[in-house]
């Protein structure tokens, strides 16, 4: 089933969905399905699995010289979407990038996706490009998330590329897209961002899952902004707890986002992450909480594949 479908046949009752990363390279898949186990108690409809770029890594070679080698890290996203779907009976939402990939090897890649019976993709901009030496595909890649969107949205109209007539097989995938309570790093407002995401919706994305928050006034304004710019395609938020201290500095320089007072001064008096952890998911918890009570679609939890802290989130929300 597709997303959307979902959301609409839960008839306004709040679902819960999770995000994985695949294994790191050389890793098994089995420690990922063991996080994802227990976390099917609470029936997740779909499962987003994130995709991971190449970047350069230095290797000495025996000549003494060092030798730039591109490396993707955590690869295998598409086959870990079939394997969990096979495993758990559910629904898997592959993540797809602009960068890195040209047109064609991104329509090559959809095929794959329809011909497993994969027919859920995000589709983001993705990280800036790690790999210096990828120049020829990038100036032939999609530059921006839309024109991504744009594609998929032509192949379920049976629109490929180089086609000049209209092909009798057709596409069927639910097209979701990122949203930013706190705006996109690189807009230069969030009036502007939401012009962008309204491109992006009027393209084809047929439902949107924001960028972690830890306030949720901010998402709350963020729907107000996206109705009355005319976006009305469902709009699940995004929730990451905090886990160590550290975090208070690397999330808002990673991810653009502002920890509320309460949460950091919180944070701040903990002895050790242990108690971190625990301010984290209490937090996640009230915030969880509100939105379910203000009747949003879904409950997204960034997992980074570890289970506890979401387990105990989702025990006592659901």
């Amino acid at each position: 089933m597709k997303v959307t479908e979902h959301l609409a046949a839960a008839n306004g009752k709040t679902l819960i969905s999770i995000e994985v990363l695949p294994p790191q390279k050389g890793k098994t898949i089995d420690d990922l399905l063991r996080v994802i186990e227990p976390l099917m108690e609470f029936k997740p409809p779909f499962i987003d699995v994130t995709y991971h770029r190449e970047e350069i890594i230095y290797k000495k070679r025996g000549d003494g010289l060092i030798e730039e080698v591109p490396l993707r890290k955590r690869p295998g996203t598409v086959g870990i979407c079939a394997a969990i779907k096979g495993r758990f009976n559910v629904d898997t939402v592959p993540h797809l990038v602009c960068g890195g990939f040209t047109p064609e090897e991104t329509e090559d890649a959809l095929f794959t996706l329809h011909y497993l019976g994969i027919n859920n993709v995000l589709l983001l901009q993705g990280d800036s490009d790690k790999n210096p030496k990828a120049a020829n595909v990038k100036n032939k890649a999609h530059r921006f998330a839309s024109e991504l969107v744009y594609q998929v949205a032509n192949m379920n109209k049976g629109k490929f590329l180089h086609e000049e007539t209209e092909n009798e097989m057709k596409t069927n995938f639910c097209i979701g897209v990122a949203g930013y309570p706190e705006k996109h790093f690189e807009a230069p407002n969030l009036n502007t961002d939401m012009k962008w995401l309204k491109h992006k919706v009027d393209c084809g994305a047929d439902y949107i899952v924001t960028q972690m928050f830890f306030d949720n006034k901010k998402y709350f304004e963020f729907v107000d902004k996206c109705k009355a710019a005319g976006i009305n395609v469902p709009i699940i938020p995004g929730l990451k707890p905090i886990a160590q201290k550290g975090q208070l500095s690397t999330l808002p320089r990673i991810f653009h986002i502002d920890v509320p007072e309460e949460l950091a001064e919180a944070v701040e008096k903990c002895a050790d992450d242990k108690q971190v952890k625990r301010v984290g998911i209490e937090w996640a918890i009230q915030q969880s909480k509100e939105l379910k009570q203000a009747g949003v679609p879904c409950l997204h939890y960034y997992t980074m594949s570890r289970s506890e802290a979401t387990i105990e989130i989702a025990k006592a929300v659901f």
